[in-house]
């Protein structure tokens, strides 16, 4: 009886667990400018789906015909009505109204997708939206949102604020650099150990070390007292096309509703 009941609730976790990543590419599909058809809708949430799995992100594409407002500013604030802010998230946004395109990025997509993938990526993507080919548009968005994700952080990454000029830097480690750090600290703390053992001769459980004789204590009284402390902010300047303000690894990013967003954007 036991193992019947561990079978059905291993049968329900998944089915449930199924169904919420159902849901969540369900409704990542928002056409309001009626541009895909019924199966291009279903192929693009069938692409969404392993891809929110993978990046632990909210991936949508939205399209509509009478925003009146800056379109940057309605992808921003679409996704913070649907995620909150600073989640993980990644909008391509087709504004028919004003003819712009837009990629809007939240939380951890801003880092995976820096000012220079951003515009490599708007490059692919320019050719179909001026010919009209929406859902090969957004199908290469989809591509290359996947492709970056799994090529991870840009090493010697940072974000920039485009509004008040600050720089902040990211570490990120590598595989490879985590592989060698690893084997690293084994070989080193084997050729310790071994240089220990062979130095000392010690036999394990019969030797004891006079620490009361040979040790001292020294207590010096010491006062650390802050003079001052600098902050160094630089303005950046607002590029026009579109694609991101720095690249070489940065992710340009700007504040909507509170929230902090990367991303750019281009007309057609």
């Amino acid at each position: 009886m036991r193992k019947i009941r561990f079978s059905l609730f291993t049968v329900l976790f998944l089915l449930f667990g199924f169904s919420l990543n159902a849901q969540a590419a369900d409704d990542s599909i928002d056409d309001q400018a009626s541009l895909f058809t019924s199966e291009e809708i279903i192929q693009l949430k069938e692409a969404i789906t392993p891809i929110e799995a993978k990046t632990k992100a909210r991936v949508f594409i939205v399209t509509n015909t009478d925003n009146e407002i800056e379109s940057k500013r309605f992808a921003d604030y679409y996704m913070l009505d649907r995620i909150g802010k600073d989640n993980n998230g990644i909008t391509f946004y087709i504004d028919m109204n004003q003819r712009t395109f837009i990629i809007s990025t939240s939380g951890n997509m801003i880092d995976y997708m820096d000012d220079q993938r951003i515009k490599k990526t708007l490059d692919d993507i320019e050719p179909d939206m001026i010919d009209g080919r929406y859902f090969q548009a957004s199908k290469s968005f989809l591509e290359n949102t996947n492709y970056y994700f799994d090529q991870g952080v840009p090493g010697g990454h940072y974000r920039v604020d485009t509004e008040t000029g600050k720089i902040t830097h990211y570490k990120t480690l590598t595989t490879t650099e985590m592989v060698i750090a690893f084997v690293a600290a084994i070989f080193l703390s084997g050729v310790f150990f071994a240089v220990s053992v062979s130095k000392y001769q010690l036999k394990f459980g019969t030797y004891k070390y006079p620490f009361r004789e040979k040790s001292t204590l020294n207590l010096i009284r010491r006062n650390d007292l802050l003079i001052n402390s600098f902050v160094t902010t630089r303005r950046i300047p607002r590029s026009n096309s579109g694609g991101g303000g720095s690249g070489g690894g940065g992710s340009s990013t700007h504040s909507t509703g509170g929230g902090t967003f990367g991303g750019g954007g281009r007309s057609f």
